[in-house]
């Protein structure tokens, strides 16, 4: 089957292609011709649902196929003509707009690569921070500079598209010198549209708000953590450690299906989430329609200004997928690799190629299950095979790593990882002085308090795409004279029968479900469902009444539960960069719709609340946090039993080689 330029019509879940890249560009200038028009994104839309499930499930059932949905993308993009943000939402098939509109004022569209690439540049230029510079009396061959941020909010009348630009001076002429070491004191704020400087802030250099004019640099090394910027030596005891796999790996791809033991399911991309898995079944049983990161957000806590500002949207303020790092064999992943590449466009609407941001592979972890029969000695061994598929992404300083881990038992974990390096201020601490909301990481630097926020998107399809959301708490029974003991505890379950939010509860070992009421376990005579292994977490750790809790409401309640509606996609809304109250999840739950045996989303925030160790300068440790769905009464019995036996042949172990010492001792 092909569209009506002539190319085959993408599976419905397949990422964006480099010739709807340029076809989206070329129906844009066809709709506003002799308009100049600046490209921020062309990416794919979500195709609706409805359309997309009997497709789906002619698929997996192995019938005929239906036509296959509209292939639909969207663009936003600015007129150069009035300045205005605008959203069109294009059709691929019949290349056709469906939708081209002006959207709000006030309404900023995310940042694109290319508009930070220019603010960076013009920065760099510009009269006053070259003033600015000159006044540091830099030593030759010492330069200056800068990260532009997205500008945050606090002022909910503003309507300019705003950067505040963070200034940091490279004492060497290195690709990796850390020059988050050494920050700067003023930071100039630029318009994006009509790329004037609104003004220079001067930064506090003590734990008050007292600023200063930019003084000549007293000068401090850099704090490195390049391999070849270190004073000490590298470690040497060190030897390989290879992971083979000489038959190849266990799983097979045809285009981005994947075919894995008893797991079928297609990998997505777009240049928002960045990596989406669509489609899962275990051993042809539906199990998830989609599943994603759907935001994030870094709120800091120096009160501070300007840094009150600074609170980043990672998905919806820039995306991950337009932050993916290009991934190398040997070093972000081990083993058999299968990369995935994506697509994004630049400012003029050409495809750029983001090769190899994508990586998937088998990984070892453990034992799976095991049981030695202590009469005979007989012992049955599984070790858990897992395929692991991994997204790198890079946001200025800090690295975030995704795993999506799915194993034989037919569990599905996401793992996050935080690293890369910390976002530093100046500060003056040479008299001993610190702060009660940062960390002292080096002379004259100082590492803020900060929180990072995630938002899992489920949306389930637990043997249908009808299910409900509930929790389970485990409770002492009552004491009568059926617990004559006072030892016996049972479990109490919580529907959530309308759209709304829930709390994890340690203390009452709370577990969240996902059930098909529809589908009865002939064992357990209940409701097949999956459970959700949470991560409790501390939420967002401000009031009501703050503009950077308005903003990301949904980092205010670990659970959220909504009824699906197509464009509904993201916790904190479509538009988050410089907004001043979010549109997502805190809005649509006030609809109070009906949750029970419907086409439900489960929502999941979760995070890391970040007070900067030392240790974590000037490249930061990884911080791992784990969240996972496991399958609770969707099978009869552990549904690994039939993983073989692991033997010796055929996992090849070798020995230690014994010391001289070793074998004397054997012989004692």
């Amino acid at each position: 089957m092909s569209s009506a330029q002539g190319q085959p019509v993408p599976h419905p879940f397949d990422p964006l292609t480099s010739q709807e890249i340029r076809l989206g560009h070329r129906i844009l200038q066809s709709a506003f011709p002799g308009v100049q028009l600046r490209i921020n994104r062309i990416d794919l839309q979500e195709p609706i649902k409805k359309d997309v499930i009997p497709y789906i499930e002619a698929e997996r059932l192995g019938r005929p196929l239906p036509k296959k949905p509209a292939r639909l993308l969207y663009s936003y993009f600015h007129r150069l003509d009035t300045g205005a943000c605008c959203k069109a939402l294009l059709n691929a098939d019949d290349a056709s707009v469906v939708y081209a509109k002006e959207l709000p004022a006030g309404v900023q569209i995310p940042i694109d690569v290319d508009e930070i690439t220019e603010i960076e540049k013009l920065c760099m230029e510009h009269p006053a921070v070259l003033a600015e510079i000159e006044k540091l009396k830099l030593p030759q061959g010492v330069t200056v500079c800068n990260d532009p941020w997205m500008y945050g909010t606090d002022n909910i009348h503003e309507t300019r598209r705003l950067f505040q630009c963070f200034m940091y001076i490279m004492s060497v002429d290195h690709p990796e010198n850390n020059h988050y070491s050494i920050p700067c004191k003023f930071s100039p704020v630029f318009d994006g549209h009509t790329r004037e400087l609104v003004r220079m802030d001067y930064l506090p250099g003590g734990s008050d708000t007292q600023t200063a004019e930019t003084q000549p640099w007293k000068p401090v090394k850099t704090i490195q953590y390049a391999h070849d910027l270190l004073d000490e030596p590298l470690r040497t005891d060190l030897k390989p450690y290879i992971v083979q796999q000489p038959e190849g790996a266990s799983f097979s791809v045809t285009g981005n299906k994947v075919y894995w033991q008893k797991w079928r399911f297609r990998v997505g991309f777009n240049n928002r989430d960045g990596l989406v898995l669509y489609n899962l079944t275990y051993d042809n049983r539906n199990v998830l329609y989609r599943l994603s990161i759907s935001e994030m957000t870094v709120p800091y806590g120096d009160p501070r200004a300007p840094y009150h500002r600074k609170q980043a949207f990672d998905v919806g303020d820039v995306g991950f997928g337009l932050n993916a790092n290009q991934l190398s064999l040997g070093c972000d992943c081990l083993g058999h690799i299968k990369y995935f590449d994506g697509y994004r466009s630049d400012s003029k609407g050409q495809p750029v190629r983001l090769k190899n941001i994508i990586c998937m592979h088998e990984q070892d972890n453990g034992l799976q299950h095991k049981h030695t029969n202590y009469r005979s000695g007989a012992a049955t061994v599984v070790r858990n095979r897992q395929l692991v598929l991994q997204m790198i992404c890079t946001v200025a300083n800090y690295e975030y790593i995704f795993a999506y881990i799915l194993d034989q038992v037919a569990n599905i974990e996401l793992e996050v990882r935080a690293t890369g390096i910390l976002s530093t201020v100046p500060f003056d601490n040479t008299n001993g002085e610190t702060v009660k909301w940062g960390t002292n990481v080096g002379p004259g630097v100082m590492a803020p308090f900060h929180q990072h926020m995630f938002s899992l998107r489920i949306d389930p399809a637990i043997d249908g795409f009808k299910n409900t959301v509930y929790y389970q708490d485990s409770v002492p029974l009552p004491e009568d004279e059926n617990n004559p003991y006072l030892v016996g505890y049972t479990t109490e379950e919580t529907t959530i029968g309308r759209s709304g939010t829930a709390n994890t509860d340690i203390n009452r070992h709370r577990v969240f479900k996902i059930r098909n009421d529809n589908v009865i376990n002939p064992i357990t005579y209940k409701p097949v469902a999956y459970k959700l292994q949470t991560a409790p977490s501390q939420m967002l750790i401000m009031p009501k009444h703050a503009i950077g809790y308005q903003r990301a409401e949904f980092a205010s309640k670990p659970i959220w539960v909504t009824r699906y509606q197509d464009d509904e996609l993201y916790a904190a809304g479509e538009f988050t960069n410089q907004s001043k109250r979010a549109n997502g999840v805190e809005t649509w739950v006030q609809r109070n719709d009906v949750t029970e045996n419907e086409d439900v989303v489960l929502w999941h925030t979760f995070g890391l609340t970040h007070n900067p160790r030392i240790e974590d300068f000037p490249v930061m440790p990884m911080e791992r946090i784990s969240v996972m769905l496991k399958p609770d009464g969707f099978f009869t019995k552990n549904p690994a039993l039939d993983v073989p036996q692991s033997t010796q042949n055929f996992n090849k172990s070798t020995l230690h080689p014994e010391s001289c010492c070793e074998s004397v001792k054997s012989k004692i």
